[in-house]
């Protein structure tokens, strides 16, 4: 089986105090071409709410230049990362903002499909962490109105939670539907101490997507193989259930400057774990 190797979107371009994770505006038409010279597949776009009208998936000449990109250098855009839902949830908000988080996720669908984009990503942690059963039943109740539209263009939801495997998987069901799945974030469970095995064994063939990266137990991301994810069980659990997704790079950022360097570094080191367990 061939494997998937890609990385989140702003990763190719210095931070310069933006933090971590940002939709890069100058440069992600560079990332591309950054993207194929050291050999990735993909990026997963971010769609963030600063500035969010001006996000190229929001236009259509922003998905015509997408789209040139994807031609012109063979990586794709599989997944969407909407940061956007992070920021403002669709929970602990009144209900005119919920309708229009759904009109937003709307347009958002055909745009990811214009791109040919299969999955749109709408992570359910930090901000946007699901506390209790009533903010859970508003989360069930928007995406049940948004399914039907999904299903028009075929295109998958997925849930990143902080939720322990088993309430995670009871989610899920509870929601019931094919076009919604799981992502799973291999930092973000190590950072709360969670199973690797447990949880994708637990999840299974519900995995849709998965980032990379590591955290230390109660604490920040940090470089890949210097946290406490287990990386070894980690991928003997996907070896079980016969994981054939993406793998994101979302891991810890280097030093200003050195984006490639750093990210060729990741590549080698999740690419031992694929060749060891996944080929």
């Amino acid at each position: 089986m061939v494997y998937s190797l890609g990385i989140m979107q702003g990763r190719l371009t210095p931070s310069r105090g933006r933090g971590i994770q940002f939709f890069p505006f100058d440069t992600w038409e560079n990332e591309f071409r950054d993207a194929v010279k050291i050999g990735l597949n993909e990026i997963e776009f971010i769609f963030d709410f600063d500035r969010y009208s001006e996000n190229p998936l929001w236009s259509d000449l922003g998905i015509v230049r997408i789209n040139n990109l994807i031609l012109e250098t063979g990586i794709k855009v599989n997944h969407i990362c909407a940061d956007f839902f992070m920021r403002r949830p669709f929970f602990r908000v009144d209900t005119a903002i919920r309708m229009e988080n759904c009109e937003i996720l709307k347009q958002l669908i055909q745009s990811a499909t214009q791109i040919g984009a299969r999955t749109i990503e709408i992570p359910l942690v930090d901000n946007s962490s699901i506390k209790t059963k009533a903010e859970e039943d508003v989360l069930i109740e928007s995406l049940r109105n948004i399914l039907p539209f999904a299903e028009d263009y075929d295109l998958t939801i997925t849930l990143e939670t902080d939720l322990p495997p088993q309430s995670f998987l009871s989610l899920l069901q509870k929601i019931n539907h094919p076009l919604v799945k799981a992502n799973y974030d291999s930092g973000n469970s190590s950072g709360l101490g969670y199973d690797p095995r447990e949880e994708v064994t637990t999840l299974g063939t519900r995995i849709h997507n998965i980032h990379i990266k590591d955290r230390i137990l109660g604490g920040s991301t940090v470089a890949l193989g210097t946290g406490s994810v287990d990386f070894e069980r980690f991928f003997q659990a996907l070896k079980e259930t016969c994981y054939g997704g993406s793998f994101i790079l979302q891991a810890a950022r280097g030093v200003d400057g050195d984006e490639s360097k750093t990210i060729q570094h990741y590549m080698d080191f999740v690419s031992t774990y694929i060749q060891k367990y996944l080929v």
